[in-house]
């Protein structure tokens, strides 16, 4: 019996910044994507998909057309491109507890778990490191089908921790994960994820073209408060929100990037980055459904740190910061505001 699993992840710094080559700051949580594969006597793949109750087979002997999204099968590609082969067919249970759609990654889970799943079953006995999981995963789940998403997805739950990813150069860097108790609220809302990141995705790089153009050597990871107000008139009006994420997103990333690395931690600091990180998505990028902004806001009425959006936006999950002393009282709110569900997680870091 083969058994793995991957673990979903929370953006805390740096949404919309990792497809502009620009850092984050995600850590991986205790809600998990399980495989379980045993070895049988025939050629194929027998998937039992238990939380969406569906049954797949996949015949190894067969070529097939790929959709798009199908992430079982762009994996496979990706790993036989490697020179992995895949001949003997096993039972595969894949269960989990990561919402579904709620930009906390259960795709991205999903495919670095059945990554190391396919890993695993070949005879010869091999050990990729977490940083080339990651990076199969990203191919298998963006660059195959062409899709905007940046790599923090794929890079943070094959590494796990709290880590801050160049997504440039793709160096990762741990940070201290000692930043006190954290509470997930599923909207219930349905998130928008490729509509909403190829919009931030071409209007970003959009607002930073306009600048390059007129001063040749602009450098956006260089980039402060005063080249936003000098270069805002290059910018297009359309695109000045997005030029205004931009730059103060990746500001308040460094911020919490040098306090998460070095300390002390004032939590209360990073809740109030985490904040106005949430601002320049609701306010600029604009992420964030009505209704999701009236929870956090009931949130930190209730006590809460610090409170945002996770992923890409248009619906989905919401995380904050609380103590001891506000942690029900925040999951009362989230919940008598609207939200489907509210609980206390934790970070995970390698075993």
């Amino acid at each position: 019996m083969i058994k793995v699993e991957a673990p979903a992840r929370i953006c805390f710094f740096g949404d919309h910044q990792d497809y502009l080559n620009l850092p984050v700051i995600a850590g991986t949580i205790n809600r998990f994507i399980h495989i379980e594969g045993k070895k049988i006597n025939d050629n194929k793949y027998i998937l039992q998909l238990v939380d969406i109750d569906e049954y797949r087979t996949i015949n190894l002997n067969e070529k097939y057309n790929i959709d798009d999204g199908d992430y079982f099968l762009s994996a496979l590609e990706v790993l036989k491109k490697e020179g992995y082969i895949f001949n003997e067919g096993y039972n595969i249970k894949i269960f989990g507890n990561i919402p579904i759609n709620a930009g906390i990654s259960s795709s991205s889970a999903l495919v670095v778990a059945w990554i190391r799943f396919l890993i695993a079953t070949q005879k010869q006995n091999t050990r990729e490191t977490d940083e080339q999981i990651g990076k199969w995963a990203y191919e298998a789940e963006s660059t195959f089908f062409n899709q905007p998403g940046g790599i923090m997805d794929q890079y943070t739950i094959s590494q796990k921790g709290l880590l801050y990813i160049d997504t440039l150069s793709t160096l990762t860097e741990r940070l201290n994960a000692n930043i006190g108790g954290l509470v997930i609220a599923e909207s219930g809302i349905t998130k928008k994820t490729l509509t909403v990141l190829e919009n931030a995705r071409k209007y970003g790089e959009a607002s930073i073209a306009a600048v390059k153009e007129k001063v040749s050597d602009f450098d956006i990871h260089k980039a402060d408060e005063n080249d936003y107000k000098e270069f805002l008139g290059y910018v297009p009006e359309i695109y000045r929100d997005h030029w205004y994420a931009t730059i103060f997103n990746h500001l308040l990333t460094q911020k919490a990037r040098k306090m998460l690395k070095e300390g002390p931690i004032d939590i209360y600091q990073i809740g109030s980055w985490m904040n106005a990180h949430q601002k320049i998505l609701q306010e600029r990028i604009q992420n964030t459904p009505e209704i999701m902004q009236l929870q956090m806001k009931a949130a930190l009425n209730a006590g809460a740190i610090g409170a945002k959006i996770i992923g890409s936006g248009g619906g989905g999950c919401m995380v904050a910061m609380v103590n001891d002393d506000s942690k029900e009282k925040v999951i009362r709110a989230f919940k008598k505001n609207g939200a489907k569900s509210a609980y206390e997680i934790s970070l995970i870091s390698p075993v």
